[in-house]
C-alpha cells in the first residue's frame, strides 16, 4: 500500500497542471479500466436533488445555524445532512422546530451524523417523528483486531433494529481505516457482508475510499444497493495521496464525479451529499456556493 501511494504522489507531481483533470488521469492503476468502462457506458443525467453535509460550514453553523441553513437553500441545495455540533443534531431547537425551519426553506432534512452509541432510542424516535431517513454513525476509529470489527457488525445490526423500530434507518459512514487490511481481511468488506441489509446501509465517503488506495466505483458495483448515501468530496492534486484534510472545491480536484455518480445511480445510491473540509483562499460559505453550482451543472 505504501509503495502504491508513493507511486501515486510521484505521478501527480509529473502531471503538474494536468492533474486537475478528472479521476481517470490520476488514480490507482487498478481503477483505470473500471472508470473507463463507466464513462463509456454512462447515459447522461442531471441530479434533481443533492445535499450538503453541514460539517462543511461548521463554523457558520456554530455562529448562526438559521442564517447558515437559509444560505444553503439559496445556493440550490435541496437536502441537508446534519451533524452534532455540541448542541445536538437539531442545534438547540426541538426536532419539530428544526423540521419547520427546513420546510420553510424548501429543504429536506434527510439524515444526520450522530453518536449512535448513546441515547439511540431517543434520537431515533425524534428523527422518525419528523420523517428523517437516516441516523448515521460517522466514526468508530481504527480497531486493534478483526474481532473488534466483528463486534461492531453485531452492534450495527442492533442499532439498525432500534432505528427501524422508529421508522428510520441506520447507516455507517466510512473513513480510510476500514479500507486498510487487518489480519488479512478488509474490514469494510466484513462489515458489509455481515450486517443485515434490511437494517444497515452504508454512506460512502468517496474521498476516504480513494485515499485508502481503493476505487469508489469498484466498491459501489461490488455491493449494489448497500451504499445508499454518498459524500461528493474532491481530492486536492497538490497534497499527499493520504492527506487526511485534503478535500477542496468539487471539480477542482482529481476525482471523476461524473463516473462515480453514474455508478452510484446505477447501483442504488439515492443521496449525493457535498462535503468539503479544506479551505484555502475561500470561505466555507463561498465554497458551498461554488459546490452547489458544480452539482447543478454536473452531467453524468
Amino acid at each position: 500500500m505504501k509503495n502504491n501511494r508513493r507511486k501515486f504522489i510521484q505521478t501527480t507531481a509529473l502531471l503538474g497542471a494536468s492533474a486537475i483533470f478528472p479521476f481517470q488521469f490520476c488514480k490507482p492503476k487498478k481503477a483505470e479500466n473500471l472508470t473507463s468502462e463507466a464513462l463509456l457506458g454512462a447515459s447522461k443525467g442531471i441530479l434533481d436533488d443533492f445535499g450538503i453535509q453541514l460539517y462543511s460550514v461548521k463554523e457558520d453553523m456554530a455562529e448562526d445555524p438559521v442564517a447558515t441553513i437559509k444560505a444553503m437553500a439559496s445556493y440550490g441545495y435541496t437536502q441537508i445532512e446534519g451533524f452534532d455540533g455540541g448542541k445536538g443534531i437539531f442545534w438547540g431547537m426541538s426536532n419539530r422546530e428544526f423540521k419547520a425551519l427546513m420546510d420553510d426553506q424548501g429543504l429536506n432534512f434527510i439524515a444526520s451524523h450522530a453518536n449512535t452509541f448513546q441515547n439511540l432510542e431517543e434520537q431515533a424516535e425524534k428523527a422518525g417523528n419528523i420523517g428523517m431517513k437516516y441516523l448515521i454513525c460517522p466514526w468508530v476509529g481504527p480497531q486493534k483486531s478483526m474481532d473488534d470489527f466483528k463486534r461492531l457488525a453485531e452492534e450495527f445490526n442492533k442499532q439498525g433494529e432500534v432505528c427501524n423500530k422508529h421508522g428510520v434507518k441506520f447507516a455507517y459512514h466510512n473513513h480510510g481505516y476500514t479500507f486498510e487490511k487487518l489480519e488479512g481481511q478488509m474490514p469494510q468488506d466484513y462489515l458489509m457482508e455481515n450486517t443485515d441489509p434490511e437494517l444497515v446501509d452504508f454512506e460512502m465517503d468517496t474521498y476516504w475510499v480513494y485515499t485508502a488506495g481503493e476505487d469508489p466505483i469498484a466498491y459501489i458495483k461490488r455491493y449494489p444497493n448497500r451504499f445508499v448515501l454518498g459524500h461528493v468530496k474532491d481530492k486536492s492534486p497538490d497534497l499527499p495521496f493520504d492527506e487526511a484534510n485534503g478535500s477542496i472545491q468539487i471539480g477542482k480536484g482529481i476525482m471523476d464525479f461524473p463516473a462515480i455518480l453514474r455508478a452510484g445511480k446505477d447501483n442504488g445510491m439515492e443521496y449525493f451529499i457535498v462535503e468539503q473540509e479544506r479551505f484555502e483562499g475561500i470561505t466555507p460559505l463561498e465554497a458551498a456556493k461554488q459546490n452547489a453550482a458544480y452539482m447543478k451543472n454536473l452531467i453524468f
